[in-house]
């Protein structure tokens, strides 16, 4: 089988890294011994992924999430995983390959490629266990990436964005890279280095993007940039090369899958909304509502964001239930 539970080999039990990001939260979103996820490993094209889950057989829906190039499953659990379980959703935080505490196969370079197939197949793989609906939520990147997987299964319900970023654009370069240098020619030089046979080289997010925006709180910043499984992680060429050149399988001018919320945060000093609305604009043939998370920072860690973050997308999946 390709995808497939199996034991698992690495966990979040071992990691520190996510208590002291977590410890920047408020008190209400910080994982005690009650709360804590369990974790699970899917077992993908030979990758051990892991999930932090929480089942519910008795759930109306899943919500599956997604992170970004600067976050992982378990910053995705504390601020939006855990408080939809506790309303009494199905919920599943992946760790894409690179990311986290997924085991990546020594014969595959990681692609932004492969991201979309593995959220597509784990889509697939829930919708095979049973019928009920499955809601995506992504951050940064993995708003995107939401939109890619539901135009590839086209049988997702609804999908729930921080931020819709097509990386074709100029303009999102331009905006999303760390400087005019990696906006102007990061893309071309990513390229160039596949073709120089370099696709397995690999370097930190933060020196071609501006990861230094992350977060609004600069102990909880340096907190993330210090993180290896997210903040301070290192991608291959072959990754960022894919990731700026994606093509989706359907553009957004046709893009009539499902409903689509944008949860932007306001004080978002990475990626401001005007950027979504280079791609939610030209979608026409499905809802698309846009929402401000008050004081919100890239990845919210503020009360106000995070208490609007989780009653839009409450609302948005139980509107989308009926």
């Amino acid at each position: 089988m390709m995808n497939k539970k199996q034991t698992l080999r690495v966990s979040y039990q071992n990691q520190n890294s996510w208590r002291e990001i977590q410890s920047f939260l408020p008190q209400g979103y910080q994982l005690t011994d009650a709360t804590m996820p369990k974790e699970e490993c899917w077992t993908w094209r030979e990758n051990q992924i892991h999930l932090d889950v929480y089942r519910n057989p008795s759930a109306k829906a899943k919500v599956i999430l997604f992170h970004g190039v600067g976050t992982n499953g378990r910053q995705m659990t504390t601020i939006i995983g855990k408080p939809l379980a506790a309303d009494g959703f199905e919920v599943i935080a992946l760790d894409m390959p690179l990311y986290g505490e997924t085991a990546v196969s020594r014969n595959m370079t990681v692609t932004f490629s492969d991201w979309v197939a593995c959220g597509n197949d784990y889509v697939s793989y829930e919708l095979s266990r049973d019928d009920r609906p499955v809601f995506l939520y992504g951050l940064s990147a993995g708003g995107m990436e939401t939109y890619f997987v539901a135009a590839k299964n086209r049988k997702v319900k609804g999908i729930i964005g921080m931020t819709f970023l097509d990386q074709r654009e100029k303009t999102v370069r331009m905006t999303t890279a760390k400087n005019w240098f990696w906006g102007t020619f990061g893309t071309a030089l990513a390229a160039l280095s596949c073709h120089m046979g370099l696709s397995k080289f690999k370097m930190k997010m933060g020196v071609c993007a501006k990861m230094n925006t992350l977060c609004n709180d600069e102990k909880a910043l340096k907190a993330m940039l210090k993180d290896k499984t997210s903040a301070g992680n290192k991608v291959n060429m072959k990754f960022l090369s894919d990731y700026m050149t994606y093509i989706p399988e359907v553009e957004p001018e046709d893009f009539d899958v499902c409903p689509i919320l944008l949860t932007q945060p306001e004080n978002d000093g990475w990626t401001p909304e005007f950027l979504s609305d280079i791609v939610l604009d030209k979608i026409k043939k499905t809802a698309v509502k846009k929402v401000k998370l008050r004081n919100g920072s890239h990845y919210p860690i503020e009360a106000e964001a995070l208490e609007d973050l989780h009653q839009y997308i409450l609302e948005f999946i139980i509107e989308n239930l009926e």
